[in-house]
């Protein structure tokens, strides 16, 4: 039993208010690390996964801060998917309301695929104290000048790793330079690449930098199963799939939005109810689709890397790679969709040649995959990608073998080569009887 309390920070008694109204009891790893420095005003870097609680980490320490009197941006949040966005937004207003301040505290979502012209003027007319969105649509706002953020006290970047891959972080720079030198900015990202240092060397000054490992997925430890497609289409593959697993909540991967569409009309025509969530999806459907997650109305959804990273989805049990990803780091965010908050996951990967090399790589990092296939509702453990590549080596020793039993001629005569070839494949045919009396 955890000694930690939210009481054992400096904060007021709205926000403890809140804390009560939101049911939390203790503070997560992060919290706890995080709420010090963000409640003294330190601009921090903090490394931590998906659903380690690092959202109201920063938000009680937000809100804590908040001058209802103010009338103008204080704080403004930055994710890198509308997704996202929506989700945060949706814990700001949650905390609002348990904090009785709804008529007081204004908040507004700022995110593209919605009415430019509609947005400007409501944020023209009456200033929010918090806003919530994506990096372009914010910097859109700011260039029409709806809305002014220089005397905002903190901006926070939410995913920065993923900002940086979907090429969002030169917006943020933009949105960074005009806004108050001085400013609090609080960075939190699962990964900190290299690439990041340079931003991060230009915006933050002697940043307080905390890392916990305590809600870090653990691929190591998962399951990992590979099914070779071989000239099958994935849907059928699935389709056989579904049959063996029970899945709570199962995340179908696909290397695009064109692909995760197809996929998922494959599936549909073949009897299986799933869902769809990609960045193509207008901000109308995407909000349905997530609802519809929320209750438990789909066993299955498709989902591509963009919107696996932008989304936290409870309850996923196991992973479907349809395809499998480019890169390691890809494959091993897929994965850390399952296996959370002490649910034993399970990757079920369906694959080709071409992804030989990845699974060798992945194999290096310490995972361990296991070869199956479905056949009639239940899993077959099958020889691995492997065994024909030793088979061939195999061949290849014997080969050798049989080259140096032939006797070099002391005089080299016309046609020598010839003879000593058709020697060692006599003497090849031999090991080869010899070998299969062995067995």
């Amino acid at each position: 039993m955890s000694n930690h309390t939210f009481q054992q920070f400096a904060i007021n008694p709205t926000v403890s208010q809140m804390i009560e109204g939101l049911g939390f009891k203790e503070p997560t790893p992060i919290q706890q690390q995080v709420l010090p420095a963000a409640l003294r005003g330190e601009s921090l870097i903090g490394q931590s996964h998906t659903g380690s609680g690092k959202t109201h980490a920063y938000l009680l320490s937000l809100f804590n801060q908040l001058d209802e009197k103010a009338e103008h941006v204080q704080f403004v949040i930055t994710a890198p998917t509308r997704e996202l966005a929506i989700q945060i937004h949706e814990e700001v207003k949650k905390a609002i309301k348990h904090a009785e301040k709804e008529q007081v505290w204004r908040s507004k979502l700022v995110i593209g695929g919605t009415d430019k012209q509609k947005m400007m003027d409501k944020l023209s007319s009456a200033p929010p104290h918090i806003v919530v969105g994506t990096p372009g649509r914010i910097l859109d706002m700011v260039k029409e000048e709806a809305i002014d953020l220089y005397e905002a006290k903190a901006f926070v970047l939410d995913e920065a790793d993923l900002m940086l891959d979907l090429g969002f972080i030169e917006e943020v720079d933009q949105i960074l330079v005009r806004m108050d030198p001085e400013l609090q900015i609080l960075v939190f990202s699962a990964t900190i690449p290299e690439r990041l240092q340079p931003f991060l060397k230009k915006y933050l000054k002697n940043p307080t930098y905390i890392q916990t490992d305590d809600e870090k997925p653990s691929p190591e430890s998962m399951e990992h199963r590979l099914i070779p497609l071989r000239h099958k289409a994935p849907a059928d593959v699935i389709m056989d799939i579904t049959k063996a697993i029970q899945p709570y909540l199962a995340i179908i991967f696909t290397n695009g939005k064109e692909q995760a569409d197809e996929l998922t009309n494959d599936l549909l025509s073949r009897g299986l109810e799933v869902g769809v969530i990609h960045g193509g999806l207008s901000p109308r459907e995407r909000k349905r689709m997530l609802k519809e997650l929320q209750n438990l109305r789909y066993q299955y959804i498709v989902a591509t890397d963009l919107a696996s990273r932008g989304i936290d989805i409870q309850g996923v049990s196991h992973v479907i790679n349809a395809q499998m990803p480019k890169e390691e780091e890809f494959y091993i965010h897929r994965v850390g969709r399952t296996a959370r908050a002490g649910l034993e996951g399970t990757a079920i990967n369906l694959y080709k040649e071409a992804d030989l090399p990845l699974i060798q790589k992945l194999e290096k990092k310490g995972l361990s995959f296991e070869f199956y296939e479905v056949k009639n509702g239940e899993w077959k453990e099958i020889n691995s990608y492997n065994e024909r590549q030793m088979r061939e080596k195999k061949q290849t020793d014997l080969e050798k073998k049989a080259k140096q039993m032939v006797r070099k001629p002391k005089k080299v005569k016309p046609g020598y080569k010839k003879k000593m070839k058709q020697e060692a494949d006599k003497n090849l045919k031999k090991l080869k009887r010899e070998r299969y009396r062995k067995k």
